[in-house]
């Protein structure tokens, strides 16, 4: 055993604990409040979470030992990079393991907008058959809006093809005649809004793009644009959102992430045109596997001193 110790937050699969064990001590404090994470972090030199920790500058001042944090998964929002970057710590995450099981989410809820699934399943529990009421819309034949064309958005890409959409998508990090590879043809971000008739976002949550789709983007949207958000909470003025759904001008949103978690029972989770989930994307037993297991090898790559594949700073 060497002297490296791992803590581990916000849980990990147990194939990822073993693979840490074989070659450190690992300490699993799955829930560990902010105040005791700050007390605790002095003793390790690597600190793994996903979603929930929030990695602050303090936290990261406080661990003097403190070598890499990884997270278990895409998004890396909530960890302070330009703390870590000043103090040497390397951040590292798991960026593959997750893709399909958020594409594969996103494409579900887009069907479950086309064709309102909650609300025919709820009135089924309710003894109501609602049968001439729940008339939906088919994909074939529809425009499809990618707003980032990443891992993500080019599953989703492939998956909208096989329904028979028309695919525009819009991203300024890649390249035209990529983008066209990956199965959408190229369109500036306020044609894309123009012409889709459902519009999916796969952006990270940086200054750029936090609350991006506001009030401009939902005037330059096609009237009855239907949304989906699997990404990250944010992205959307869910203010405007509301707004948007209120009016009409979008005919429904489907939405695994807000801009808190979790976000209560506010009136935009409770509207009747919006489908929520309580950010599941990643939520699938071969995802969390692979993320386990490639945030565990990547850590221990670190703390090693060899070569990474998904270093982040």
């Amino acid at each position: 055993m060497t002297e490296h110790k791992i803590l581990i937050t916000d849980g990990l699969d147990e194939s990822g604990q073993a693979i840490l064990r074989a070659s450190a001590t690992v300490d699993d404090r799955s829930g560990i409040p902010a105040e005791d994470l700050l007390k605790a972090i002095p003793d390790y030199s690597a600190l793994i979470v996903r979603g929930r920790t929030k990695v602050t500058a303090s936290v990261i001042e406080a661990g003097t030992r403190l070598k890499v944090i990884g997270r278990a998964g895409v998004g890396v929002d909530n960890i302070d990079l330009e703390a870590a970057k000043a103090r040497g710590v390397t951040v590292v995450n798991a960026p593959v393991s997750t893709s399909l099981a958020v594409a594969e989410l996103t494409f579900g809820l887009l069907l479950a907008l086309a064709r309102e699934f909650s609300r025919a399943d709820s009135a089924m529990k309710q003894g109501q058959w609602l049968k001439k009421e729940l008339e939906g819309i088919e994909l074939n034949g529809k425009t499809l809006g990618i707003v980032g064309v990443g891992r993500i958005g080019m599953e989703v890409a492939k998956r909208a093809q096989a329904f028979g959409m028309n695919i525009v998508a819009y991203d300024p990090l890649v390249p035209a005649e990529e983008i066209q590879k990956r199965g959408a043809e190229p369109v500036a971000l306020d044609e894309l809004y123009d012409c889709s008739d459902f519009i999916s976002l796969h952006l990270p949550l940086t200054v750029q793009t936090r609350d991006m789709v506001g009030p401009l983007a939902f005037s330059q949207m096609k009237n009855g644009v239907r949304i989906v958000c699997a990404a990250r909470g944010g992205i959307i003025d869910e203010a405007a959102l509301l707004d948007a759904l209120n009016s009409g001008r979008v005919a429904g949103a489907a939405l695994d992430v807000f801009a808190s978690e979790p976000p209560g029972a506010t009136e935009l989770v409770k509207h009747p045109k919006v489908i929520a989930t309580p950010h599941i994307g990643a939520q699938t037993a071969e995802a969390q596997t692979r993320a386990a297991n490639d945030i565990a090898a990547e850590v221990l790559a670190a703390l090693q001193g060899q070569s990474l594949r998904w270093k982040v700073t």
